[in-house]
């Protein structure tokens, strides 16, 4: 399974998502631009120049509404193994989240910059999730102790989160 992903203007995602209705595309906005997502079987994208990514590991399936959220995570070719591993195998305190949809462990083919993608029915689950214990104490929470220890550096720098929300109205 592959995701591409491109970001332009909110036009012109729309236009774009539009042309390949048949491709189930899911076009989602946030921090001033539009981001279009296309996850499929192929190995070739219709976007021109799009972010590819293989998925690693997945639950639960994206749907066209919610709030998604993107934690990019710059990782070492040494570290991608423990990386994958780690959050490629436990998956389960977060599939029993109240609001959770989807989970989605992304491997850039292009960069060293990893997608851990999540979409929620709305932000206040999203919210909940990362307060609550089991966050803590899952592999979701990038606890760079629990990944490196005191010998590997398994991270190239700092991760950041990107956020977006899928189906808005015209009037926002």
């Amino acid at each position: 399974m592959y995701m591409y992903l491109t970001t332009g203007t909110r036009d012109f995602m729309e236009k774009l998502q539009a042309r390949h209705a048949d491709k189930g595309m899911i076009l989602m906005h946030g921090g001033g631009q539009s981001l279009l997502l296309h996850e499929t079987d192929g190995k070739k994208s219709v976007f021109q120049t799009p972010r590819r990514y293989e998925v690693v590991s997945s639950a639960g399936e994206l749907k066209e509404e919610g709030y998604f959220v993107f934690n990019s995570v710059p990782v070492t070719d040494e570290g991608r193994p423990v990386f994958e591993h780690r959050l490629s195998t436990d998956t389960g305190r977060i599939e029993c989240q109240k609001g959770f949809t989807a989970f989605r462990l992304l491997r850039p083919l292009d960069s060293d910059t990893y997608i851990v993608m999540t979409e929620w029915e709305d932000a206040s689950d999203y919210d909940r999730w990362k307060h609550s214990q089991a966050f803590k104490e899952s592999p979701q929470s990038l606890d760079m102790n629990a990944f490196a220890g005191n010998t590997t550096h398994i991270f190239d720098s700092a991760s950041y989160i990107t956020t977006y929300i899928a189906k808005i109205d015209d009037k926002a």
